[in-house]
C-alpha cells in the first residue's frame, strides 16, 4: 500500500503538465478510481454522479461526487456520459479528489457531505452481521496540501462554524453507532490524514473520548483509506430497497383487470 501511495503521487505529476485545471483533476480522479477498483470487494462498484432519495426532484440542485462506492444489487439512474444518479440506499461511501487541498475545497466537501447525510433511506431489512455504518461515509483524497494535518483539522472546524453544521459527539460506548455530521476523513497523500474516530477501526489505544484522529505520516495514508472502506463493506446485510416511496406520485391510467 505504501508503494501504491508513492506511485499515485508520482503519476499525478503527468497531468500536472496540462494547462487547464480540469485536465489536471480528471486524470487524478481516474488514478484513485483505478486503485479502488483493483482492491475493493467485488460486491461493490464505483461510479461518478449524484445521490438521491425518494424526496429528490428532477432537475433539483444536487452535489456531484467524483467517486461513489455503491452496492451492485441496487438500481441506479444513468444520466449519460458516465454520470449516474445513485439511490441513497445503495451508497456506502463517496470520495472527492482534490489536486490541491485548501480551505475552499474543505468548505465545499463539508457542505456536500452534510447534504447527503440528510437524505433518508427506505429499505426492508431482515438481518445483518458485521459493522454497518449508520450513515453514508464521506472522504476526501488530496494530492497536495499543507505541511501539517493539524491545518486541515482547523479548516474542517472552520467549515463547521461557517456552514453552521454541528460537530459530532459520542462516547466510547456508542461511538460506532453515531454517524458523523459531514466529512468522515481527509487523506493527503504522503502527508497524513484526519479521520473521525467512530468506527471499529481505531488508533485510539487509550480509549479517549476524542472526535478525530490526526496523523502526520509519509506512508500509511492510502492503507488507512482502504481499511476504512473495506471495514464499511465487510458485512452481510439482509436488506433490500423499498421502492414504494420512489413511485408514490406515479400514475397509471386506463387500468383494468381481465
Amino acid at each position: 500500500m505504501d508503494a501504491i501511495e508513492n506511485h499515485l503521487v508520482s503519476i499525478s505529476q503527468i497531468p500536472a503538465n496540462s494547462g487547464h485545471t480540469l485536465h489536471k483533476g480528471t486524470p487524478r480522479e481516474a488514478f484513485i478510481k483505478e486503485y479502488l477498483e483493483g482492491h475493493l470487494s467485488q460486491n461493490v462498484a464505483i461510479g461518478t454522479g449524484e445521490i438521491i432519495d425518494a424526496t429528490s426532484q428532477p432537475r433539483g440542485s444536487r452535489n456531484q461526487f467524483d467517486i461513489v462506492i455503491y452496492k451492485k444489487n441496487y438500481p441506479k439512474l444513468n444520466f449519460g456520459g458516465g454520470v449516474s444518479g445513485f439511490l441513497i440506499e445503495s451508497v456506502i461511501a463517496t470520495i472527492e479528489v482534490k489536486s490541491l487541498l485548501d480551505q475552499a475545497g474543505i468548505d465545499q466537501s463539508v457542505g456536500a457531505a452534510n447534504n447527503v447525510k440528510q437524505l433518508t433511506t427506505n429499505i426492508n431489512s431482515s438481518f445483518s452481521s458485521g459493522w454497518m455504518p449508520p450513515k453514508i461515509l464521506n472522504y476526501v483524497v488530496a494530492y497536495t496540501g499543507p505541511a501539517q494535518m493539524q491545518t486541515v483539522h482547523g479548516w474542517i472546524l472552520n467549515s463547521h462554524r461557517t456552514l453552521n453544521i454541528p460537530l459530532p459527539s459520542w462516547t466510547q460506548q456508542n461511538k460506532t453507532e453515531i454517524p458523523g455530521t459531514a466529512l468522515d476523513g481527509v487523506f493527503l497523500l504522503n502527508k497524513g490524514f484526519v479521520k473521525l474516530d467512530n468506527t471499529p477501526l481505531t488508533l485510539n489505544q487509550q480509549n479517549l473520548n476524542g472526535i478525530r484522529t490526526v496523523s502526520d505520516s509519509i506512508n500509511g495514508n492510502i492503507l488507512m483509506l482502504f481499511l476504512s472502506l473495506q471495514g464499511a463493506c465487510d458485512n452481510i446485510d439482509g436488506a433490500w430497497l423499498n421502492p414504494i416511496p420512489y413511485v408514490a406520485n406515479a400514475q397509471f391510467t386506463n387500468i383494468r383487470t381481465i
